[in-house]
């Protein structure tokens, strides 16, 4: 299988000496889900945001074959790399509507209505809601509507960061759900960063644990079926409390 993304020797700094991420390297392929985990600080965001294009890094990004390491973030989006930031970052003064539509401005009027159905049928929850001010949604349904306006871009890979972050546990299974129905339906590739072992479990195919801006470990999902492997890793890389 040809990988969709290559990351090969990753460095981010932040100012002359701040080092956030330090050689990383891996891969994503066609359809695949691939989770970075890690502590607070382990450099996880940064990671996602040099490979959207949104900070400068050193090093290759490699997308379906092409060397995309130069090119600004919104040419990497019109190849299909969307990012997803944390916090959400939805427009609360504008409709969930209107916070879709932004997210494929660039998209032709007619494939952005179909996209726009597309989403709200994928998240029945903000569907009823289309003409209501985004602050005015829960903050599961807010997380849907980030989601969703990412979808709008038509990406073949999809950077969601920290998607459970603020969230109730009922609700974290809600969008988790939603994720892995995406999953199911379309071979879009996802790369996700989270805390939460267990509800990543649900839907990645790797996982790859940081500390410190490094790589420091690396299992498929089948590595970790085992409950007393999950618990290995657990204690290797991520504390007890990521375990819930």
């Amino acid at each position: 299988m040809t990988d969709l993304l290559n990351v090969s020797g990753l460095s981010v700094f932040y100012g002359a000496k701040a080092q956030a991420v330090e050689n990383v390297s891996f891969t994503v392929g066609p359809g695949q889900v691939t989770a970075l985990l890690g502590a607070n600080g382990a450099g996880k965001t940064s990671i996602m945001k040099a490979v959207a294009g949104l900070i400068p890094g050193r090093g290759r990004v490699h997308f379906d074959g092409q060397d995309i390491s130069a090119l600004p973030a919104r040419d990497r989006v019109r190849r299909g790399v969307v990012y997803v930031p944390e916090g959400r970052e939805i427009v609360g003064d504008m409709t969930v509507r209107e916070n879709l539509t932004l997210g494929g401005y660039h998209v032709p009027g007619r494939e952005r209505k179909r996209r726009t159905d597309m989403v709200l049928e994928l998240f029945p929850e903000i569907a009823d809601k289309a003409d209501r001010s985004a602050w005015r949604l829960s903050g599961g349904e807010q997380q849907m509507l980030a989601i969703g306006r990412g979808l709008m871009a038509g990406p073949r890979l999809l950077l969601l960061d920290e998607p459970s972050l603020g969230l109730a546990p009922m609700l974290v299974r809600r969008v988790f759900d939603r994720l892995g129905a995406i999953r199911a339906e379309t071979n879009l590739a996802i790369m996700l960063v989270e805390q939460n072992l267990a509800m990543t479990m649900r839907i990645c195919d790797e996982l790859h644990f940081l500390r410190g801006g490094a790589i420091v470990g690396h299992r498929s999902a089948a590595d970790l079926q085992d409950s007393a492997a999950r618990q290995e890793a657990i204690d290797a890389y991520l504390g007890a409390a990521s375990a819930a």
